[in-house]
């Protein structure tokens, strides 16, 4: 086919949208999905909202851009490949019904371990009143722990990883900068 050919073809179909990239009339449903889904990067919220209300008919549930694009994306597939069977329905519906579902967010990051609250001492760390020692650069480090902090050379400090930093001039997390002194404590760093 060539350029004056796809030009004139171009011409001929009113119902593109100006973002729409121009297609052949023959061209394959899922090729002109792809396309469709492709137009969709160039579309701003207001836009995707408006290809949401009109695919799904109703308002689309959130403003997040990726989200939209992607709920879209997946109804134009639908639309042009065919939904799930009644059949893949069923199954989905009888794995989501064996499952243990989760009916509320977990309480922390850990999933089951309590949360952490200001002025809670990190179950890591050894007792008040332990010296952690380790050697760096040529020199031996000691560090009291304090039931709120630890002290080094006379200094008291929050976090371990504070006496790293001042140690070494740089960011350390001090649980790695003291591991090796937690580990002989039998603790896990």
């Amino acid at each position: 086919m060539n350029a004056q050919t796809e030009h004139e073809i171009a011409q001929n179909e009113p119902h593109l949208a100006p973002n729409e990239p121009q297609r052949a009339p023959n061209e394959p449903e899922v090729t002109r999905t792809w396309h469709e889904i492709d137009a969709l990067e160039s579309l701003d919220v207001a836009g995707l909202k408006t290809r949401y209300l009109e695919l799904f008919g109703e308002a689309a549930p959130c403003r997040h851009r990726q989200s939209l694009v992607r709920r879209i994306a997946w109804r134009l597939q639908a639309e042009a490949e065919g939904d799930l069977s009644d059949r893949a329905r069923q199954r989905a519906a009888a794995i989501a019904r064996d499952a243990d579902l989760r009916l509320t967010a977990p309480r922390s990051p850990g999933d089951g371990l309590p949360l952490m609250r200001r002025g809670d001492r990190d179950a890591r760390l050894p007792a008040p009143g332990t010296i952690l020692t380790r050697r760096f650069e040529d020199r031996t480090i000691t560090v009291e722990v304090l039931d709120r902090g630890f002290r080094y050379e006379g200094v008291v400090y929050r976090s371990l990883s504070a006496v790293a930093r001042k140690i070494s001039g740089t960011q350390w997390n001090g649980f790695l900068f003291f591991a090796s002194a937690l580990n002989t404590l039998g603790r896990k760093a």
